[in-house]
C-alpha cells in the first residue's frame, strides 16, 4: 500500500484544525502521514497539534524556526515527506473519507504523476467533520486533463485535491514566492512534460474564506500572475499579457457563477 505524505500548513488555526486533521485520519486508506508545519503560531494550534500526535503516530508536527509564511511551511513538510505520493490540505479544509484511496488508484490507474479532484465550495462557517456526512455546496468540477498551456491561462487545480507522485517526479518544493506557490508549483512541474490529470468525483471541503472585496482580490490576482508568468515562467511580454488576459477573464467570470 503506498504511503501518502500528507503536507499541512498551520497558522492560528485552533478553530478548524480539529476538523482538518481528523480528516485526514479517518481516510479509509491508512498509510498516510500528516506532516504538519506550524509557522509560529500565537493560539493554542501547536498544543492541540501535540495532542493528536501523542494518539495518533501518524501526525507529525514540527514548528517553523521562524515565520516564513503557508509556502516556507508547506517547503519544510514537504522536506521531511517519505511518502510515494505528497498531497495537500490546508488547516481549514477537510477531506471526504475515501480521497486517498480513490486518488491513488486513479493516479495507478492513468499512470499520472499529478492528480486532483473536484470539491465542494463551502461558506467559511461549515462545520461538518463526521464519516458519514455529504456536504451540498457548489461543486468546483475537476477538468479531465490539463497541460501547461491550458494551466498558463487558468488555475485549474484546487491545492487541497493535488497529489503528486514522487517516485516519478522527485520530491519538488514550491517556489519562495509570497503568494501563489501552488500555482507555480503545478506549473513547474508541467512545464517538465507532466500533464495533470483530474478525477470528476468531489472529495474535498473547501471553505472560502470572507477576506477582501472581490475587487482587491482581482488587482491581486494581476499583480502575483503577472511576476509568476515574467519572473518564474520566463514568459515574453506578450506572453504574459495573453496569460493574464487569459487569467483575468476566468475569475470575472467564475466569480459571477
Amino acid at each position: 500500500m503506498p504511503l501518502v505524505s500528507v503536507v499541512m500548513p498551520v497558522y492560528n488555526s485552533a478553530a478548524t484544525l480539529g476538523a482538518a486533521v481528523r480528516s485526514v485520519l479517518t481516510q479509509t486508506h491508512a498509510d498516510v502521514e500528516l506532516l504538519v508545519t506550524d509557522d509560529q503560531s500565537s493560539d493554542s494550534s501547536m498544543d492541540l497539534l501535540m495532542e493528536f500526535a501523542a494518539q495518533d503516530e501518524r501526525v507529525l508536527p514540527k514548528t517553523a524556526p521562524e515565520r516564513g509564511g503557508a509556502g516556507r511551511a508547506r517547503n519544510l513538510a514537504i522536506e521531511r515527506a517519505r511518502g510515494d505520493y505528497v498531497a495537500f490540505l490546508d488547516s481549514d479544509d477537510l477531506w471526504l473519507p475515501e480521497k486517498t484511496e480513490k486518488q491513488v488508484a486513479f493516479a495507478a490507474e492513468g499512470d499520472a504523476p499529478l492528480t486532483f479532484t473536484s470539491y465542494f465550495k463551502m461558506d467559511a462557517d461549515y462545520a461538518g467533520e463526521s464519516t458519514d456526512w455529504v456536504p451540498n455546496g457548489r461543486v468546483i468540477r475537476a477538468r479531465g486533463h490539463v497541460d501547461y498551456r491550458a494551466m498558463l491561462r487558468r488555475d485549474y487545480i484546487g491545492a487541497l485535491t493535488a497529489m503528486y507522485d514522487r517516485n516519478a517526479l522527485g520530491t519538488r518544493l514550491m517556489p519562495e514566492m509570497r503568494k501563489r506557490q501552488d500555482y507555480a508549483l503545478w506549473l513547474s512541474i508541467m512545464r517538465d512534460g507532466a500533464d495533470a490529470r483530474g478525477l470528476a468525483e468531489p472529495l474535498a471541503v473547501y471553505r472560502a474564506g470572507q477576506t477582501g472585496s472581490l475587487s482587491s482580490n482581482k488587482l491581486s490576482l494581476v499583480k502575483y500572475n503577472w511576476s509568476l508568468y515574467r519572473e518564474h515562467e520566463d514568459l515574453s511580454v506578450p506572453q504574459a499579457t495573453r496569460a493574464l488576459a487569459g487569467a483575468v477573464w476566468q475569475s470575472l467570470r467564475n466569480s459571477r457563477i
